[in-house]
């Protein structure tokens, strides 16, 4: 009994141990607010070129496409727009370009 408990122990900490810590330091998630009323969480991976969004209630994987400069992601009938500067902006459905910003988490 021993035997197992220690075998099992070993393969929960290798295969905890490196997924958990690498992945931690390779995301960036960011809440946005637009002038429409409409609210996302996108999340960006340093491994993955894809925006993954969280728009009404519904994942949704967004394609990074060509763009002179900033950068740009669509994917279900959704665009986001990021340009150099940060300004963000998102059309989706069939609403019209409305720009968005980065809502601020309050420090605890």
């Amino acid at each position: 009994m021993g035997r197992h408990k220690a075998v099992l122990l070993g393969i929960t900490i290798l295969t905890a141990g490196p997924s958990g810590a690498g992945h931690a330091d390779a995301q960036t998630f960011r809440t946005y607010r637009c002038v429409d009323g409409t609210q996302f969480i996108v999340g960006f991976y340093d491994y993955d070129t894809r925006a993954f969004l969280q728009i009404d209630g519904e994942p949704v994987t967004l394609a990074k496409r060509l763009t002179v400069s900033g950068m740009r992601y669509s994917g279900a009938g959704i665009t986001l727009r990021i340009d150099k500067s940060g300004a963000t902006t998102v059309k989706h459905l069939k609403r019209p370009v409305t720009a968005c910003a980065v809502i601020e988490k309050p420090a605890l």
